[in-house]
């Protein structure tokens, strides 16, 4: 059971708030996610007919499904209280905010679980200061291990 990250969401979005999701699997894609093929790089939610959906995951088939197999790239519907449906509806139709998953992971009671971030696309200068900042932060660390 891995979780599955999305490395690229903190570097390319500045994170305002965060939500936990349900996600509506088939049986071959949950076993699919359990063994750790899926990616969630590239995706995002959008809201279809009042509903949330996950557009761009892939979440690769399962060598044993046959004929049950699922479509890779499908979309995927995502799970929330109708209040949060409403909030999250709000805030990225009014600021132009993105919705962008962080992980992909199962709680403890064994349901899929999609971690959500709501987010601004950083500028270029930005993604250079996170970058500067990473390596200055990088750097103290080494000085601190050696003993300087």
């Amino acid at each position: 059971m891995k979780n599955i990250q999305n490395k690229k969401a903190r570097f390319n979005y500045e994170i305002l708030d965060k939500f936990e999701a349900g996600i509506v699997l088939t049986g071959c894609e949950v076993k699919s996610v359990r063994k750790g093929n899926a990616n969630i790089n590239d995706s995002f939610a959008r809201f279809i007919k009042g509903e949330l959906y996950l557009i761009n995951s892939h979440i690769s088939e399962y060598e044993q499904g046959n004929i049950f197999n699922h479509n890779p790239t499908q979309p995927r519907k995502l799970l929330l209280h109708k209040d949060e449906l409403k909030k999250l509806l709000g805030k990225v139709m009014e600021k132009s905010l993105t919705l962008v998953p962080l992980q992909l992971y199962f709680n403890s009671r064994n349901r899929a679980k999609v971690e959500l971030a709501l987010g601004r696309g950083k500028k270029l200068f930005d993604k250079r200061e996170t970058i500067k900042k990473r390596d200055t932060d990088r750097e103290t660390q080494r000085e601190m291990k050696s003993g300087r």
